[in-house]
């Protein structure tokens, strides 16, 4: 055989052991170089084909056999070798997920440990838990009153058809009047234009009462109350005027010389809005806020919180802190970083009275002496009655004498366009009558213990809430922060007699417009409440839906 043949034995033992393998994507390369290599080494004859691919022709085969002198490949046709590329660098995706991963296991430890450990609001005082034994221990009526004080409850509602009195409210506000004792509670509800299926739910209310009770329903008169003409000649009803006559009419049997109660006198006055709540709180806020040594509490007011959401504080109106300024973001602690933040420090140290300027909270307990017509409770009144607060017709206010505003009720604001919350205005009322050192303390007091909602489901709800609260409160600074909140009130730091000279909206019967003039006004308690706004109502009160009017332009 001539020397540049090779036989078909020798040619498969010169194939390379690797091309008979199964590739892979790595394997491309480097099989591409070896035959690449061995080819141009040994020349195209050099390999026998039909072992290395199958279905050869005859003619592939004979081709292959012939012995055909190696040729020098030139330089140019010469398989060449890439340069490897230097590797890429690749993501760091597994550090990164497990710090993150970490990170968030670490934030579920935070959430866990507080929740179990340092819970807010979560561990009353041991009279609170006291209080709540006795009136889960027995059926007694009065078990959670051992003190016997009289009490006098107050709500004002809307029921169009019947469902709240006939829902868990009503239920709730029966079983208060048990814990409290029949004998010590009187119950007075009120209702404006209550419609047919309201009034017979009411009826049925009554009927399984066992306190004495007063259930007034009837249309409200509203022709005596403040009107505002405005620059297009619309006349619109004050808001706050309309919701301080309703409110008062749930207190007028306090006022009715006719009344059973007219000459009882009642150690707390309990209001109480449309919202659900535990009767036992119900009867912790009245009994259990901030007691002295001797067990009986020591209030002028006494708050509940209401929420309108887990998570969301609602009655913001009337709530002011200790220095009159109005609520931060209304998530915990609620109020805002400001001045010497002491109602903010008091939610934080978990107190059961935060001290506050106004509250209301959906459930308000009050010392009732402050309510009361009794020259006893108030020897400086002459005579003995409060003076009438409703708005003159000239739209002038009028000078704030202290004895204007005891016995306390509710009224509203008389400038047209400055508006505060009647549930505001009758804590700075309460302050007034009998001032002492405001910036330490008013005796009016936020309890974050008592907690309400508008809906069952709201309420089962906040006692899981409030475990994880603390959580939000570096969120809740920042939110005050970006949000400037408190807003700026001018009046806020008026005191009551001061003379101010102020710029209000004067409305002109005759022209049906009105305009802006200067006046001397004499300041009267709770400037720290409003805010410039009008509250308005279609004129006869009703229609279902109502206004925030801004002031009109000073041109």
């Amino acid at each position: 055989m001539p020397a540049t043949s090779i036989g078909r034995e020798e040619a498969s033992s010169l194939l390379p052991l690797r091309s008979l393998a199964p590739r892979n994507s790595d394997d491309e390369d480097s099989d591409l170089d070896l035959f690449a290599e061995e080819d141009y080494a040994h020349g195209f004859d050099a390999i026998d084909y039909s072992q290395t691919s199958q279905g050869k022709s005859h003619w592939s085969r004979l081709l292959s056999s012939l012995p055909i002198p190696r040729l020098p490949v030139p330089g140019f046709l010469q398989y060449q070798k890439l340069p490897t590329p230097p590797p890429v660098a690749t993501r760091d995706g597994p550090w990164k997920a497990k710090v993150a991963l970490w990170l968030f296991l670490l934030f579920l430890f935070w959430i866990i440990f507080i929740a179990a450990f340092i819970p807010s609001y979560s561990r009353p005082p041991q009279h609170y838990l006291d209080l709540r034994k006795r009136a889960l221990a027995s059926s007694e009526p009065g078990r959670a009153n051992p003190h016997n004080e009289q009490v006098f409850i107050a709500a004002s509602i809307y029921d169009k058809d019947g469902s709240l009195i006939s829902g868990p409210y009503g239920d709730n506000i029966k079983a208060l009047v048990d814990l409290l004792g029949p004998k010590n509670v009187f119950l007075s509800i009120y209702e404006n234009d209550a419609e047919p299926k309201a009034s017979e739910a009411m009826y049925a209310f009554r009927r399984e009462l066992n306190c004495e009770n007063i259930v007034l329903n009837e249309h409200l008169d509203t022709s005596d109350l403040q009107h505002v003409i405005m620059p297009d000649g619309r006349k619109l009803l004050k808001r706050i005027s309309f919701l301080a006559k309703v409110r008062n009419r749930a207190l007028m049997p306090l006022d009715d010389h006719n009344s059973p109660v007219r000459n009882t006198r009642f150690d707390k006055l309990l209001y109480v809005n449309d919202v659900v709540f535990d009767p036992i709180d119900a009867a912790n806020l009245l009994l259990s806020t901030n007691v002295g040594e001797d067990g009986r509490t020591e209030y002028r007011a006494a708050c509940a919180t209401d929420f309108i959401n887990p998570f969301k504080f609602y009655d913001t109106f009337a709530t002011r802190d200790l220095e009159g300024y109005d609520m931060g973001v209304p998530l915990y602690p609620w109020f805002a970083h400001v001045g010497a933040a002491a109602s903010r420090k008091d939610v934080l140290a978990q107190k059961d009275a935060v001290r506050v300027r106004s509250c209301w909270g959906g459930m308000v307990a009050f010392k009732a002496s402050y309510f009361l017509n009794d020259p006893v409770d108030h020897p400086t009144l002459t005579p003995p009655r409060r003076k009438s607060l409703q708005p003159r017709g000239d739209d002038k206010p009028a000078p704030a004498a202290k004895n204007d505003f005891l016995p306390a009720r509710f009224r509203a604001e008389e400038d047209p366009f400055w508006d505060a919350s009647e549930c505001c205005l009758i804590h700075a009322d309460i302050q007034h009558a009998h001032p002492k050192n405001l910036t330490e303390d008013t005796e009016i007091y936020m309890n974050p213990y008592i907690r309400v909602a508008y809906d069952t489901r709201t309420l089962s709800w906040l006692g899981i809430t409030r475990r994880f609260e603390r959580m939000s409160a570096p969120t809740q600074h920042i939110m005050n922060l970006i949000g400037k909140r408190p807003s700026f009130n001018p009046r806020q730091n008026e005191e009551p007699g001061q003379k101010v000279q102020d710029r209000v909206w004067i409305s002109d019967e005759k022209s049906g417009t009105g305009s802006y003039q200067n006046v001397e006004r004499i300041a009267k308690p709770g400037g720290f409440c409003g805010g410039r706004k009008l509250l308005a109502l279609p004129d006869d009160g009703h229609g279902g839906h109502w206004w925030n009017q801004p002031p009109p332009p000073d041109v």
